[in-house]
């Protein structure tokens, strides 16, 4: 061979050895360009072809660099799976939690209710004050009116005449002094008229005045309790109205949130029961109390019974002195 060929011999192997280090090399880096040389070739020899391992190791490290993020630079996230088709979507426990009462005591169910059960809550605790009112102002009345009835009766029952009754009692007041006084006035309107009739009529008349007045101090007596029979009777109605109100609400609540949590219609439920334990508490002791109050106002009129059967003992105790005819002193001796 001449000096030409073994040139272009040699420039064609290194060619190749070039080639085949490229390919082997990574694809971010340059391949190196090869030597030109101003010498002709003899003969032209085409690249060999680089042999199919080097070629397996080259893909992955390209689809490598392709699926790879470059550095600085996020991944996008990856979507949510869809909801499949028959799947309930269940609430959040914190949005359950914020919707949720923190205070389950008595005041703060009351502050959490609605407005119409709050109304009927105050009206509620309003009636349960007046009944404990009206339990202490008509416990010290019936007191001191039975005190005042068993004394007028004992000094009644002790004198001889309707003066001596009329001078133990004085200006006492009560109805046992409004008895003594009235059978006094129904006699000296009639005193004109019991020399020529009988004191029947005197009678009758004292018994008429004296059953009015003791109507009267009964009824006096009575006034009030009246209330305790209109709150016992309606107050367990005006509660279980709020009860009513109140769960109403809660399943509104309930079908809102679109849930069954025992937390979510638990609060509700309780804020609607309340108004009825209310109503309760403020019937129970006003029927109590009535029931008490009719008793005793039962055993003050029975007092002044008693009262009023001794002014009229009295009154015909004076009839008959007066009609006992008067012997003269003459004929006396």
């Amino acid at each position: 061979m001449s000096r030409n060929g073994l040139l272009a011999a040699l420039a064609a192997v290194m060619l190749s050895a070039g080639s085949a280090a490229a390919q082997e090399q990574p694809s971010t880096q340059p391949a190196p360009q090869p030597r030109v040389t101003t010498e002709p070739a003899a003969t032209a020899q085409p690249a060999p072809v680089s042999p199919p391992a080097a070629v397996e190791k080259a893909a992955p490290t390209a689809l490598a660099a392709q699926t790879l993020p470059a550095a600085g630079q996020v991944a996008p996230a990856a979507p949510a799976p869809a909801s499949q088709p028959g799947a309930t979507a269940q609430p959040d426990p914190s949005a359950i939690s914020l919707t949720l009462p923190h205070d389950l005591s008595p005041w703060g169910m009351f502050m959490a209710a609605d407005v119409i059960v709050k109304a009927v809550m105050i009206g509620l605790a309003f009636a349960s004050l007046v009944t404990w009112t009206v339990w202490l102002a008509k416990s010290l009345e019936i007191l001191f009116g039975k005190l005042s009835a068993r004394r007028a009766a004992r000094a009644i029952g002790n004198a001889a005449t309707l003066l001596q009754a009329s001078r133990a009692l004085g200006n006492s007041g009560g109805p046992g002094a409004l008895l003594v006084q009235a059978a006094e006035q129904e006699a000296a309107l009639s005193a004109s008229a019991l020399d020529h009739v009988t004191g029947d009529g005197l009678k009758e008349r004292v018994t008429s005045r004296l059953s009015r007045i003791e109507a009267a101090a009964a009824r006096r007596m009575s006034r009030g309790t009246g209330v305790l029979a209109t709150i016992g009777s309606t107050a367990p109605f005006v509660g279980l109205f709020g009860t009513v109100w109140g769960i109403m609400n809660a399943f509104i609540g309930i079908s809102q949130a679109q849930t069954t949590n025992l937390a979510v219609v638990a609060p509700g439920i309780a804020e609607a029961l309340l108004a009825t334990a209310m109503g309760l508490v403020a019937a129970i002791p006003a029927v109590v109390i009535y029931n008490v109050f009719a008793r005793s106002i039962s055993g003050y009129r029975q007092i002044l019974a008693d009262a009023s059967a001794g002014v009229e003992r009295l009154v015909s105790r004076d009839l008959d002195f007066r009609t006992v005819p008067q012997v003269p002193a003459l004929a006396a001796e």
